[in-house]
């Protein structure tokens, strides 16, 4: 039986590929993501996207 690696189940989010050099990063960090909430990296469920939350707090400026 072959298991589906992405996908979702009970309405959250899965990736369970070995994920590429920066992506963790990229997903903790994105700028140009306006979500605050991401779908993990690694998992299952729902990681932070910091920069959408520090920019949407105040901390950090839209760059134009």
């Amino acid at each position: 039986m072959h298991k589906q690696k992405t996908g979702h189940f009970l309405g959250l989010p899965y990736d369970f590929r070995r994920p590429p050099r920066g992506w963790i990063k990229a997903r903790v960090w994105s700028p140009d993501d306006p979500r605050i909430f991401v779908p993990k990296s690694f998992g299952w469920g729902w990681g932070f996207n910091f920069h959408a939350l520090f920019r949407r707090i105040g901390l950090i400026r839209r760059s134009r």
